[in-house]
């Protein structure tokens, strides 16, 4: 390839990222904000170095906890907490694979850009709650303040769907600390058998976690009438179907053996299992993953 050539592909990437870029971000902060406004922080008094909040004192607490200056300007006695601090890191990744690239008629988004726009809004709310946040599969260490959600959103843009056939819609072995958290976010509709692999083996590193479902309400209904063709998006072989009616009970039918099993997976390894359908508003979505999280153990509420 030419210098020239070269040169004109960087910069057409580059004014695609950054047409690209603010939206994803402005739509993920949107949905975080509108989430923030509706539960509670996340603090909660502990064993930490940052000061959180004076409390007067009760019977039964310790006089070593007395702060004796704050109490010199009042009748009562005060004590001074601080805030607890989480010793886990948060690990987030999402379904890029080839299954992901898809939307049915009405739709406004595929699964893929509102399962990243979904992985950016937790990451927001973690990220302002003092959390430490990563992403799976990317080499990097976990990190605090707001700055990161950008480095975040740069690469999930550098990263396009996958294409052809042995895609994977499971996130890598990568060893995480012991006692992180992971959210993992895609469609699912792998063998049961390798979700299950995934998470045993996450699980085996004492890792906790959460699975999202993100499925095309035509995934979850099947609407279609009559002849149809189906083809594959990840090198499957292509399906024709005479008649969608006669077949739509038992598509129902597997779909729900599919989630009862990915629900059996994340309950016999101490998970959650969460659905949500991309023509439903995200907030329902971001609000149940995010009130997941703060009920797990060692977070901070």
């Amino acid at each position: 390839m030419s210098p020239a050539k070269t040169a004109l592909d960087l910069r057409q990437r580059a004014e695609e990222t950054a047409a690209t870029l603010p939206a994803l971000l402005v739509a993920a902060l949107r949905i975080a904000a509108t989430v923030q406004q509706g539960v509670h922080g996340r603090r909660q008094p502990g064993s930490g170095e940052t000061f959180w909040q004076f409390r007067r004192y009760q019977p039964g607490d310790p006089a070593s906890v007395i702060d004796w200056r704050q109490s010199a300007k009042s009748v009562p006695l005060y004590v001074r907490q601080q805030e607890w601090e989480a010793s886990q890191s948060v690990w987030l990744w999402c379904d890029t694979s080839a299954s992901m690239d898809y939307s049915s008629a009405g739709v406004a988004d595929t699964k893929a850009r509102r399962a990243k726009i979904l992985l950016l809004a937790i990451a927001a709310l973690l990220l302002r709650a003092g959390e430490q946040v990563a992403m799976i599969g990317h080499g990097r260490r976990p990190a605090h303040g707001t700055a990161a959600l950008s480095r975040f959103a740069e690469t999930l843009l550098r990263e396009p769907a996958a294409n052809g056939e042995g895609a994977s819609g499971l996130p890598p072995r990568e060893s995480l600390p012991r006692h992180a958290q992971v959210v993992l976010i895609g469609d699912f509709l792998d063998p049961t058998d390798s979700v299950h692999g995934a998470v045993k083996w996450l699980t085996g590193g004492a890792v906790s976690g959460h699975l999202l479902q993100v499925l095309d309400p035509a995934e979850e209904t099947l609407p279609f009438t009559g002849r149809a063709r189906f083809a594959g998006l990840e090198g499957e072989e292509t399906a024709l179907i005479g008649r969608i009616e006669s077949v739509r009970e038992e598509y129902h039918r597997r779909l729900a053996a599919q989630r009862a099993a990915l629900t059996a997976i994340t309950r016999c390894n101490g998970w959650t299992f969460l659905t949500y359908r991309t023509d439903r508003p995200p907030e329902s979505a971001l609000l149940a993953l995010y009130l997941a999280l703060s009920e797990q153990s060692g977070l901070k509420r």
